[in-house]
């Protein structure tokens, strides 16, 4: 039973799930798909930043004077999530005010999975790198010991060689998942202060549908 035992165990670390090297090339490719993802929302979001104070003032300007089309003239020259998501209840505004925010909350929750496009795969990266890395550590100690048991002759070289190289997986795990998490976050931000552009955007039409309606009702 021990000898069947023993080479159940010899033929499992013969493996090649049992060698550390393709937990490091793993890593790399992960590594360089998140730099694509970086560098792709990065010239994304950069292409999308827009001056809201002087956006909403023109806006703001165009509404109080009744101008509804020159309002959402003001918004078309910008494509991004702020006027996108406002000219879809501005184009509706004759529906009313409830309509209207009915039509901006749909709006926004689509336009806002647009921009967090992808950050779900550097929110994972951020989380598991460090585990497969520690995994590539495991498989590389548990291969030491494996030549430890074959050769004691050179047993202190052996072991300490081989946990070095192992823990190299460690090291490349956290280099892949620190840099993750710090864009993902970076980008996060920046998602939120879209939404909250977005939202005293859409405020600044509200109240003035708000406003119309009740003159309305009181004439």
């Amino acid at each position: 039973m021990s000898n069947e035992y023993s080479t159940i165990v010899q033929t499992l670390l013969g493996l090649p799930i049992f060698h550390s090297e393709w937990v490091l090339y793993l890593l790399l490719g992960l590594s360089l798909i998140s730099i694509a993802v970086v560098v792709e929302r990065w010239l994304f979001y950069l292409k999308r930043n827009i001056d809201v104070e002087t956006l909403q003032h023109a806006f703001a300007k165009a509404l109080d004077a009744g101008d509804f089309e020159k309002a959402a003239k003001t918004l078309s020259k910008h494509d991004v999530l702020e006027t996108r998501v406002v000219l879809a209840g501005l184009r509706a505004y004759e529906k009313g005010p409830e309509s209207v925010e009915d039509l901006i909350a749909g709006s926004l929750g689509r336009e806002r999975a647009i921009y967090e496009r992808r950050l779900g795969f550097l929110a994972t990266l951020a989380s598991n790198a460090p585990y497969i890395g520690l995994f590539g550590t495991v498989l590389g100690i548990v291969r030491s010991f494996r030549d430890l048991a074959a050769n004691m002759t050179e047993a202190s070289s052996a072991v300490m060689a081989g946990i070095a190289e192992a823990l190299i997986a460690t090291a490349v795990g956290l280099v892949v998942a620190i840099p993750a998490v710090i864009f993902f976050n970076l980008f996060k931000a920046r998602v939120q202060r879209s939404v909250t552009d977005c939202q005293s955007l859409a405020r600044v039409l509200l109240a003035e549908l708000k406003a119309d309606d009740l003159g309305a009702r009181e004439g």
